[in-house]
C-alpha cells in the first residue's frame, strides 16, 4: 500500500505489526466451524471517525502499547490461515502462531468534518485497509487496523477483519474492548471459543437458498464479481423512521419492527430498477442471534441466516405486507448451510452476503461503544468486501446523539446506483442532493 500527498489525500503509510506481547505457546490452532467457512470470503470493513477533542493525546504509540496487552487475550486474530493437503488436512484453521496483525499508520490532508461530509464511499475506502487473505495464507494477516491522522488533529480507526474471525457482533465486541483497554480497564472475561463438530450427524435438509457455491478460489480468498460493484450510504433521520413505521400501522403496538420496515422499502426499490430483468423475489436476512452470550467476545459466526421467498410480485405489494411478510416468514437456515459446508469436508467455497439481495442487522452491533478520552465516534461507517452480484444492505445504528436515526450501507452492480437512489428518493429515504 503506497501512496504520496499528491495523488492521494492520504499518504505518509508506514506498515508494521503487532501481535501479542507473550507467546500464546506451541501447536494452539483455532478450528472454524462451518458457519465460518461459509464466510471466508467476506470481509468486514469499518472505519471509526473521533473529532479532535476525542483524539487528544491518544498517540500512535499508545495505541500500539494497548493492542499488544489486548492480542494476549485474542491471540487468534493474530494466528495464520493453515491447511496442509501432505497432511491431509486441507480443510482450512487458524494456526495460532503470533506472526502479529498488521498495523497501518497514515496521514490525510482532509479534515474529520470534510470526511464526514462528503457522499464519496471511495474516500472511506482509502481508511480501510484492503488486503484479503492469500494468495499465500501464512503470510496474511486476518485482521489490519489503520490509524489515520487528519491535518484538523482528528483521526480515523480503520478495520479489515476477516469473517471467518466471527461475525459483526464479534467484531464490534472486539473494539470495544480494545477501547477499555486503551481507557486503563482491564480484560473482563477471555473470549469465548465454541467447539465445531464437522463430523455430527446432521438430518438431511433441503439446500440453503441463502448460501451458493462458486468456483474454486485456491488460496486467494476473494470470489469474482459479473459486475462492478459500487457502495453508497445515506442516513436515515428518526423523523423518516416514524412515519414509515407509522404508515405500517397507526397502532404503535402493531408497529413492524424498524428494521424490517426500513428494509421492505428498499427490496420494493430494489425489484422497480430490476423489473424486468429479475426482480429479487428471495432475498437473505441476518440476523444477531437473540441467544448469544451477553459478555465476552463470541470467536464464531452466529448470526442467524435466513431466507425470504415472496410468491407475490414485489413491486405491486405495499411495503406493509413486504415488511410483515419478512418478520413472519424467514427460515433460519443455519443448519442447511452447516451441512452443505461440511459435504466436502469443508474445502469448497461459497459466498453468502450477495447469493440474493441481502439485508443485514447490525442496529444491536455495539460500534459506538468504542471510546477515547470518553468521547464516542462521531460515525461509524461499515461495509462488507466480497459481496456477490445480488448486493447486501446494511443496516446500522446512528450516532449515540442521533436517536433512533439509522445508517444504511448499499454495496450493489454499479449500473444499478443511479435507478436506486431515484426510487429512494421517490419514497423519502433519500434527498434529490444524494443523487
Amino acid at each position: 500500500m503506497v501512496s504520496s500527498k499528491e495523488e492521494s489525500p492520504v499518504y505518509g503509510v508506514r506498515l508494521t505489526s503487532v501481535g501479542p506481547s507473550r507467546s500464546t505457546g506451541s501447536g494452539v490452532v483455532h478450528e472454524l466451524s462451518g458457519m465460518d467457512l461459509a464466510m471466508k470470503l467476506h470481509y468486514l470493513k469499518g472505519v471509526y471517525f473521533f473529532r479532535s477533542h476525542a483524539a487528544q493525546g491518544v498517540t500512535l504509540a499508545r495505541l500500539k502499547e494497548t493492542i499488544f496487552e489486548w492480542l494476549n487475550h485474542n491471540y487468534y486474530t493474530s494466528g495464520r490461515v493453515w491447511r496442509s493437503e501432505e497432511s491431509g488436512r486441507p480443510r482450512p484453521y487458524i494456526k495460532c502462531n503470533d506472526c502479529g496483525s498488521r498495523f497501518i499508520e497514515a496521514q490525510c490532508d482532509k479534515t474529520v468534518d470534510e470526511c464526514l461530509e462528503t457522499k464519496d464511499w471511495s474516500l472511506h475506502s482509502l481508511l480501510i485497509p484492503q488486503q484479503v487473505i492469500g494468495p499465500e495464507l501464512s503470510f496474511s494477516p486476518p485482521l489490519l487496523i489503520q490509524i489515520t491522522q487528519f491535518k484538523c488533529g482528528g483521526m480515523s480507526l480503520g478495520l479489515s477483519w476477516a469473517h471467518i474471525l466471527g461475525d459483526p457482533f464479534t467484531l464490534s465486541d472486539f473494539i470495544k474492548g480494545w477501547g477499555g483497554i486503551v481507557a486503563g480497564l482491564r480484560p473482563n472475561s477471555p473470549p469465548n471459543f465454541p467447539k465445531p463438530n464437522p463430523h455430527i450427524e446432521r438430518p438431511k435438509n433441503p439446500p440453503p437458498l441463502s448460501a451458493k457455491q462458486v468456483d474454486p478460489v485456491g488460496d486467494h480468498w476473494i470470489t469474482a464479481n459479473n459486475c462492478k460493484m459500487d457502495t453508497f450510504s445515506f442516513h436515515v433521520t428518526a423523523g423518516q423512521l416514524a412515519i414509515l413505521q407509522s404508515s405500517s400501522s397507526p397502532n404503535q403496538s402493531d408497529q413492524t419492527p424498524i428494521f424490517e420496515s426500513l428494509c421492505a422499502v428498499i427490496w420494493q426499490c430494489f425489484a422497480r430498477v430490476r423489473e424486468g430483468m429479475s426482480e429479487p423475489k428471495t432475498v437473505t436476512i441476518c440476523k444477531k442471534d437473540p441467544t448469544r452470550p451477553t459478555s465476552g467476545i463470541i470467536v464464531t459466526n452466529t448470526q442467524i441466516i435466513s431466507s425470504v421467498k415472496a410468491d407475490f410480485s414485489v413491486t405491486e405489494t405495499s411495503p406493509k405486507k413486504l415488511a410483515k411478510w419478512m418478520l413472519h416468514q424467514a427460515v433460519d437456515e443455519r443448519n442447511q448451510i452447516e451441512e452443505l459446508v461440511e459435504r466436502d469436508g469443508g474445502v469448497s467455497d461459497f459466498i453468502v452476503y450477495g447469493a440474493n439481495l441481502t439485508f443485514v442487522d447490525l442496529e444491536e452491533a455495539q460500534f459506538y461503544g468504542l471510546e477515547f478520552n470518553g468521547h464516542n465516534p462521531d460515525l461509524v461507517s461499515f461495509s462488507v468486501q466480497g459481496v456477490g452480484d445480488e448486493g447486501a444492505v446494511l443496516v446500522l445504528p446512528g450516532p449515540k446523539d442521533c436517536g433512533e436515526a439509522r445508517v444504511v450501507t448499499i454495496i450493489l452492480p454499479e449500473n444499478e446506483v443511479r435507478g436506486l437512489k431515484s426510487e429512494l428518493v421517490k419514497n423519502g429515504l433519500l434527498f434529490e442532493g444524494n443523487l
